[in-house]
């Protein structure tokens, strides 16, 4: 199964819309997610176009998506040890190297969005333990990990912030470069469905 796009929750969606998807893919029978998005680098190390596999998130959701009566799919207190799968990780990093595609790793941070973040914000998510920020994917893998679906996820590096110097941003910018990785992010991803 395959999702094109996603409900954002800063377009006005409550968490249970945003993630409604998710709990489909649950009853269908789904075991395990990708997720990708376009994030912002504050990793002084990135640059713009890197793929970054995700291996591990910080929520700044002002909403937690399993608020409320606790659907049966999980436990009421869920464990989030390893949101994402560390096998699923090691087998990306293994496709990379064979086909000589440039990967990093990083934390991904979760925020409610629409404005790209400031200066500050940058650099304070980055003291928190962030190596990339963007407006969705968390929610997601959080009722993913609820229903006990494992989860890879990879953020497009499409700008950069926190540096000594700002560096203005625009959607279409990001778009530009989400677009030039997408091709090399696809491939992992099809060899890595290919060899499970």
């Amino acid at each position: 199964m395959a999702m094109q796009g996603r409900f954002h929750f800063y377009e006005g969606y409550s968490m249970k819309e945003v993630t409604f998807p998710i709990r489909v893919m649950y009853e269908l029978g789904i075991k395990t997610l990708f997720v990708s998005n376009a994030s912002g680098g504050m990793n002084p190390s990135f640059k713009i176009g890197d793929l970054m596999i995700i291996t591990d998130h910080i929520n700044f959701f002002p909403e937690h998506p399993l608020r409320g009566k606790n659907f049966p799919t999980g436990p009421r207190f869920p464990d989030m040890h390893e949101p994402y799968d560390l096998g699923l990780v090691a087998e990306a990093d293994k496709i990379a190297e064979e086909k000589g595609i440039r990967v990093v790793h990083g934390v991904y941070v979760g925020v409610q969005g629409p404005t790209f973040e400031t200066p500050t914000e940058y650099r304070m998510y980055r003291v928190l333990g962030g190596d990339a920020v963007g407006m969705s994917t968390v929610p997601e893998v959080i009722v993913a990990r609820h229903c006990g679906i494992k989860v890879f996820g990879v953020s497009v590096i499409t700008d950069l912030g926190g540096f000594d110097v700002p560096v203005a941003v625009s959607h279409e910018e990001v778009q530009e470069a989400a677009n030039k990785a997408q091709p090399l992010m696809t491939e992992i991803m099809r060899e890595m469905i290919n060899r499970a």
